[in-house]
């Protein structure tokens, strides 16, 4: 995904800056978040809850007020879902990694001083923008397939004018709720819990309706229409018609990212070292 080598290559450009200042290097910090990601969208039923799994990030801070913070993070995770008690037919399933990156707003509940030890503790809300990276992908007969260049949905066929293929780069809006505390001079331990809206119904790869399944193989492949319609291995000999529906396309996926986090101000550095020359003396 060539949006993230234009990330990677900005951070290399900022350590320099980052290095030199002092001002920078006092209120900054650099640290984890690791926890857990998963989503909410067409296989799960639109609930909350769903099937958790590991995720992580590195987190950069800049703490340039008692009252407010901006925080840059970049993570890695994946989510999945699958067989909803509603529509269990269906027997859709998927599972997709992410690659995120966000710029967030933070805002303390309760005034935070830096190297404070009386308010040292806070709440807080954030909020921001970031740009995330997905490819959903399918089980079949032990093995994994790509489900975006298959077009299950009729994508991109004349048929389906109105239904374009989708971007696997999207925007999302992360916000949500937090904790944090200093402990010592430099160190601070959190914990976080945020949401992403997004603006695509296909993290999952379902959206719309079936469509019909000798259009689907003569367009593109064979494996298309086994993976767009997959209720024959949940009731032997089952299709669904064409139009019949597949998903819910008047709701967009989310997905959460949430766990515990460990930063360290960029100052200890300077600290070390000075530390180090005095015992060389």
């Amino acid at each position: 995904m060539p949006g993230w080598k234009h990330i990677v290559s900005l951070m290399l450009a900022l350590l320099p800056l980052v290095a030199h200042s002092q001002t920078l290097r006092k209120d900054a910090e650099i640290g984890v978040l690791l926890g857990g990601m998963n989503y909410i969208g067409d296989l799960n039923s639109q609930s909350v809850l769903g099937r958790v799994n590991m995720a992580g990030a590195a987190i950069f801070r800049y703490d340039f007020h008692s009252r407010w913070a901006v925080q840059f993070g970049l993570a890695y995770g994946h989510v999945e879902g699958g067989n909803p008690d509603v529509i269990e037919k269906r027997n859709l399933s998927f599972r997709s990694h992410i690659i995120e990156g966000t710029l967030t707003l933070q805002f303390n509940f309760v005034p935070y001083q830096r190297g404070s030890y009386a308010q040292r503790f806070t709440p807080y809300m954030f909020a921001g923008i970031g740009v995330f990276g997905f490819s959903p992908k399918a089980q079949y007969n032990g093995n994994w397939y790509e489900l975006q260049p298959l077009c299950t949905e009729g994508q991109g066929l004349t048929q389906y004018s109105e239904r374009k293929p989708y971007n696997l780069i999207q925007l999302c809006v992360p916000f949500g709720l937090g904790l944090k505390c200093r402990i010592g001079k430099y160190f601070t331990v959190g914990a976080e819990y945020g949401f992403r809206k997004t603006w695509t119904d296909y993290l999952d790869d379902v959206s719309t309706t079936y469509v019909d399944a000798d259009l689907l193989t003569a367009n593109t492949e064979a494996m298309a229409a086994t993976l767009a319609d997959r209720s024959g291995e949940y009731e032997a000999g089952h299709t669904y018609s064409a139009g019949t529906q597949r998903g819910d396309d008047s709701l967009n996926d989310w997905y959460a990212f949430f766990g515990l986090s460990i930063t360290v101000k960029l100052n200890v550095f300077d600290a070390l070292r000075k530390h180090q020359k005095c015992d060389a003396y």
